[in-house]
């Protein structure tokens, strides 16, 4: 996939973007998960909806002091948001530092690693801050709900399927880093 960017692009060096990349995507995440959530925050009451497409889409203020998909959300023990807020962060190092290991021409992986960072960064602020995550994303069919999610945890999604897309159609090439 990074091969046939670089062909439509003019193929070299010359036509991957500069690894400024890395730093704006993230910012513009956090800025846009962090702006969204003020807004429901500001307009919407807790556990109140406001219906967008009737019978598929609502915006729904909803907190969540678990992990993803809610995990541990019902789940009561000390030290949990700090606990989970840890574990958080060193996930994001751990990306950071892959992501910094990319070569320049990897750019399907690096896009989607930046996402991945400005997403867990979003929500790491959330847990930090206030000790849960705003949700507000609530899709449904019928009477069966997704999970209530927000821009960095799509974000994430599409970061996470960038990879795995990349690594589907990647070419012997991509192992090698620079």
């Amino acid at each position: 996939m990074d091969k046939a960017l670089d062909d439509i692009a003019g193929s070299g060096e010359a036509a991957a973007p500069p690894r400024r990349l890395e730093f704006i995507l993230p910012l513009l995440i956090v800025a846009i998960d962090q702006g969204t959530k003020a807004m429901v925050r500001a307009s919407l009451p807790l556990h109140d909806s406001v219906t967008v497409i009737p019978g598929f889409f609502d915006i729904t203020h909803a907190l969540n002091s678990g992990a993803a998909f809610g995990i541990l959300n019902g789940a009561d023990f000390p030290f949990k948001t700090a606990i989970i807020a840890v574990i958080a962060t060193a996930a994001l190092v751990g990306v950071g530092v892959y992501a910094a290991s990319l070569s320049h021409h990897q750019l399907i992986a690096r896009i989607g690693l930046a996402l991945i960072i400005g997403g867990a960064a979003g929500n790491l602020i959330d847990r930090v801050l206030t000790g849960s995550v705003v949700d507000f994303v609530d899709v449904y069919w019928g009477m069966h709900h997704f999970w209530a999610f927000n821009v960095a945890d799509s974000a994430i999604s599409v970061g996470v399927t960038m990879l795995i897309l990349d690594m589907l159609t990647a070419g012997p090439h991509v192992s090698k880093t620079v």
